[in-house]
């Protein structure tokens, strides 16, 4: 059976799914993969999951896997995963400094535009909000907005429709996003089942702008832009209100 990517608890997993894309669940359970080829196979809650992208992936994506061993009561066993445990967090603190790094922000100028945008959502569907940053040489405004119950995607990608529609000029635009989903269905030719209204309001918005850049951004590795257009995000889902535009100052 193929797969797709999906989130347990701000992780990126593969997941078994059916060929129309729905999870396959046993007693509520799905198969997971934390990597394609680490030969272990683990479960997990169903509810736990979250939508990442749609896409769905060949079966040959993850190799062959037996069934993770399950956590040991032995005290000696619990050491060593506590030690496994702080490698793993060491490994993932290197890997989002790498990609706070790999990150040039852009050059800022007024003859150009810069976005950053990012969606929230408390539950999926749940409460969802989006977060905007958008600069223009000195010039920097934000966003935070309420958009009542929804799913990740449709936050993500309204967040970047709304950058698309505060275009004051014709002038081109570099939108930053850390949502593969967008990018894939917008500009890489993905085929989505869900939010295809969304998806062509902002095509034919896309059509208005002379230069349109997307560009992903890994999320909560650290970028100041993109870790301050998911906090208006979230912000919006707190408040569950809409903050409008307003005019930030750099830095």
């Amino acid at each position: 059976m193929p797969w797709r990517t999906v989130e347990l608890r701000g992780t990126r997993v593969f997941a078994r799914c059916h060929p129309d894309g729905r999870l396959v669940e046993e007693d509520g359970k799905v198969e997971i993969r934390y990597r394609q080829n680490d030969g272990k196979a683990y479960r997990a809650m169903a509810r736990n999951l979250s939508t990442v992208d749609e896409k769905v992936l060949a079966d040959e994506h993850c190799g062959e896997a037996s069934a993770a061993p399950k956590p040991s009561t032995d005290t000696s066993d619990k050491k060593a995963a506590l030690s496994g445990t702080s490698a793993s967090r060491v490994s993932k603190a290197a890997s989002k400094a790498a990609s706070k790094a790999a990150h040039v922000p852009p050059v800022l100028t007024g003859d150009h535009v810069v976005a950053y945008t990012d969606g929230a959502c408390s539950g999926n569907p749940g409460p969802a909000g989006l977060g905007v940053v958008m600069l223009r040489g000195d010039d920097r405004r934000e966003l935070s907005e309420y958009l009542g119950v929804g799913t990740n995607n449709v936050a993500e990608l309204t967040a970047i429709l709304r950058a698309l529609e505060a275009m004051e000029l014709p002038l081109p635009i570099m939108v930053h996003t850390d949502s593969q989903y967008a990018i894939g269905v917008l500009t890489k030719g993905w085929k989505a089942k869900a939010n295809q209204e969304l998806i062509l309001r902002i095509k034919e918005r896309m059509k208005h702008v002379p230069q349109l850049k997307l560009v992903y951004v890994p999320g909560h590795a650290g970028v100041p832009l993109n870790e301050r257009a998911d906090e208006l995000a979230r912000a919006a889902v707190v408040a569950r209100g809409t903050s409008g535009w307003q005019s930030a100052r750099h830095g």
